[in-house]
């Protein structure tokens, strides 16, 4: 058992990541109307390059004079490898005292977070900022996923880290089809059977990414987001991509059209069956703490310390749903 603790990011609410272009603020208000949990307005990949500096603008009169009510506000940068990125945080942090986050895109070394980190500290210094601007890195290259737990351990501003599969599938050089989707290419063949036919099974191309962003995110305790999922005509299949990432541990994802807000709140909102059986457990254990046992049965299952701390967070979780709802 290893005695290093480490420090949890700031608990946000994230089920939900909504994307708005920058260029278009009359969807900013109808984003503020939404039930995201997470909006980030985006001056980097859904604004063309002569539109950058008017995207900036609308976003600090957005942020400035919209009420976004208790959501997360974060503004999507440019890339460090662009001469827009310093403008870009400049200009939104000194102006913008509603903004919380900054999407960090195409993070390829922690140096890459450093730079930025040393940016905002020197503006929040300077306009002497009450509020502490979080990050949340996106890995969308071979190379910040070859470097994903140095990132991961790059600021004590990092909160969360987003899998961006659209641009990380350019940078391996993956065939894919949709943005987040499968490829029915990707499978295997079984053994044949007794009359020489074979099963084919297909498989999850990104599953080894995911996963490895997912233990770099829980091992320095950051939340781990999964990205977008590109046809937004197709609930089924972005329900699908939500659940893939929710059975590994993902805390939510992005939302690249409105109608994919509400799907990925459910998907990752504890269940009230999730939630009944984790006050039992708690429960269980709470009466075991009593008779002076360290382990008890539920439901004809074992359930020990482990299992407290799996409900615990289960419970924080759905607690900060309903609180949200409240507002």
């Amino acid at each position: 058992m290893s005695f290093t603790t480490i420090e949890q990011a700031t608990p946000r609410l994230h089920r939900s990541e909504l994307a708005v272009p920058g260029t278009n603020p009359a969807l900013f208000k109808k984003a503020a109307h939404s039930v995201a949990d997470i909006i980030f307005l985006d001056c980097e990949d859904a604004v063309a390059p002569a539109d950058k500096e008017q995207a900036r603008k609308n976003i600090i009169q957005g942020l400035n004079e919209l009420d976004w009510g208790s959501k997360t506000m974060m503004v999507r940068i440019n890339g460090l490898d662009t001469h827009y990125m310093y403008r870009d945080v400049v200009d939104i942090v000194e102006e913008c005292p509603r903004l919380d986050m900054i999407l960090i895109p195409k993070v390829g070394v922690a140096q890459d977070v450093y730079a930025v980190d040393m940016l905002v500290t020197q503006i929040e210094s300077a306009k002497k900022r009450d509020k502490r601007i979080g990050f949340e890195v996106l890995i969308e290259t071979a190379l910040g996923m070859a470097n994903v737990e140095a990132i991961a351990q790059s600021s004590r501003r990092l909160e969360a880290m987003s899998f961006g599969v659209a641009d990380y599938a350019a940078s391996t050089r993956a065939r894919t089809t949709v943005i987040g989707g499968v490829n029915k290419d990707s499978g295997v063949l079984a053994d044949k059977d007794a009359h020489g036919n074979r099963e084919y099974f297909w498989t999850d191309p990104w599953h080894a990414a995911q996963t490895r962003m997912l233990v770099a995110c829980r091992a320095y305790g950051l939340r781990p987001i999964d990205g977008p999922f590109g046809d937004f005509n197709d609930p089924d299949g972005f329900v699908a991509a939500a659940n893939r990432a929710a059975v590994l541990g993902y805390e939510g994802k992005w939302a690249i059209h409105p109608s994919q807000i509400e799907l990925a709140n459910r998907v990752f909102t504890p269940s009230e069956i999730e939630v009944t059986k984790a006050r039992r457990i708690i429960e269980a254990m709470a009466s075991a703490a009593k008779d002076g046992r360290g382990a008890v049965s539920l439901d004809g299952r074992l359930i020990d310390i482990a299992s407290i701390r799996m409900a615990q967070a289960l419970l924080t979780k759905a607690d900060s749903i309903g609180a949200a709802a409240r507002k």
